[in-house]
C-alpha cells in the first residue's frame, strides 16, 4: 500500500507519576497546548483522558495529539529548543510514555 499523503499526527500516550498533583498535570497540559503558539511547524493540538470501558489502557491515562504538515515538520518540532526544554520537564513527570507518528490513511 502506498504511503499516505498529507498531514502527520504525533501521538503521545502518558501515565503521570503517582506523586504528580492534579494541579501540576493541569499546568503541564497548558504548557503542552501552548507549544502550538510557539513552534511554527505544530499546526494543531488536542488532548484527552482515557474513557475506555475495555480496560486495555496498560496504565496510560492521557493522550496528546499534535498535527504537522510533514515528517520533516515533526523533526523540526522535536529539535526545536522550546520543545526540547518543555519535553525535558514534561517527561520528568511521567511514569510511562509511548510516542507514535502516523499519516492518517483511508482504505
Amino acid at each position: 500500500m502506498e504511503e499516505a499523503k498529507g498531514p502527520v499526527k504525533h501521538v503521545l500516550l502518558a501515565k503521570f507519576k503517582d506523586d504528580v498533583t492534579p494541579e501540576k498535570i493541569d499546568e503541564l497540559i497548558k504548557g503542552y497546548a501552548n507549544l502550538v503558539n510557539l513552534i511554527e511547524p505544530m499546526k494543531a493540538f488536542h488532548w484527552g483522558k482515557d474513557v475506555s470501558i475495555e480496560n486495555l489502557h496498560q496504565g496510560f491515562t492521557h493522550i496528546f495529539e499534535s498535527t504537522f504538515e510533514s515528517k520533516e515538520a515533526v523533526a523540526e518540532y522535536v529539535a526545536h529548543p522550546i520543545h526540547v526544554e518543555f519535553a525535558n520537564m514534561f517527561l520528568g513527570s511521567l511514569d510511562k510514555v509511548l510516542v507514535i507518528d502516523y499519516k492518517p490513511t483511508s482504505v
